[in-house]
């Protein structure tokens, strides 16, 4: 991966406020796209994520504060390995355990979901009561997809096998076994065609989590219309203020130890997506992070 993609820190910060040692969140590049199914370039995307959030404005209007004063970090990227997907995951986990013991707050941008696993097994052993927020157009609950028991498809199957409790919000596209796996596993599982544009779901949404919480927004999740460069696109997502919501609310009735943005594919042109995802990175640090 060339290191000309990623010539910047997130929202390009002056050395004093991207500095690791006295930053209290760590923006980590995750360039995977080993497993993808429909739409490629989701390794680009976190490229995309940092130079966009250089568009975005440093006061959050909603929270009335400059939430890059607590420091915020861009990491490398974790290099795209040419192995297997497992393998990907092991070195994710590895470098996302290094930043957790420096007792920063990790955000994962995506690559395609499968990134998640590794940053999940990493923040479970930390902190084993672990439930994830999965803001998501698909369960990703397959036991196996293309193969592999590693992938997009599969991710959240994998991360309930490490014993923690899901909660997903916005699903429009999943098979019988999928659904039926939830079912048995008590993933509570919000869809989309149920929530139409109302946010009356998020208290429930929230009550339904354990702390400590993982969240992991993909960004297809999101109505194509609300963000159309995505690998997986399918109709009659979320909208940007329910998602906004819901993120603010789990924030504030619970405690968030670290989340993710994937599944953006950039198409080089449009920005629009890049820019939103480069903003929900930011609204989740704010809404995460506390500012003291």
């Amino acid at each position: 991966m060339s290191t000309e993609l990623y010539s910047g820190h997130f929202l390009g910060l002056e050395p004093e406020f991207h500095d690791y040692a006295r930053a209290r969140v760590v923006v980590l590049p995750l360039p995977y796209e080993g497993t993808v199914s429909y739409g490629t370039g989701t390794s680009r995307g976190p490229a995309a994520i940092i130079a966009a959030s250089q568009q975005v404005e440093g006061w959050d209007e909603e929270l009335d504060r400059e939430t890059w004063r607590v420091g915020i970090a861009t990491a490398e990227p974790v290099p795209p390995h040419r192995g297997s997907s497992l393998e990907e995951i092991e070195r994710i986990a590895e470098r996302a355990r290094e930043i957790v013991a420096d007792d920063k707050f990790v955000v994962g941008l995506g690559g395609e979901h499968t990134v998640s696993l590794g940053l999940i097994r990493a923040l479970k052993e930390r902190h084993p009561g672990l439930s994830v927020l999965q803001i998501d157009a698909h369960l990703d609950l397959r036991d196996e997809y293309d193969g592999t028991a590693h992938s997009h498809a599969t991710v959240m199957r994998r991360v309930r096998e490490l014993g923690c409790k899901i909660v997903c919000c916005g699903a429009r596209a999943f098979d019988r076994e999928e659904w039926e796996y939830a079912r048995a596993q008590d993933i509570r599982v919000f869809r989309a065609r149920e929530l139409g544009q109302s946010t009356a779901f998020v208290e429930d949404a929230v009550a339904a989590l354990e702390d400590p919480v993982f969240v992991t927004v993909d960004l297809d999740g999101f109505d194509p219309s609300v963000a159309p460069s995505t690998g997986t696109p399918e109709p009659g997502g979320l909208g940007y203020a329910q998602v906004l919501e819901l993120l603010r609310v789990v924030g504030e009735r619970k405690r968030v130890v670290g989340c993710d943005v994937v599944e953006l594919a950039p198409d080089g042109v449009n920005h629009h997506s890049d820019l939103l995802a480069a903003r929900v990175a930011y609204k989740m640090m704010g809404y995460f992070v506390d500012p003291r």
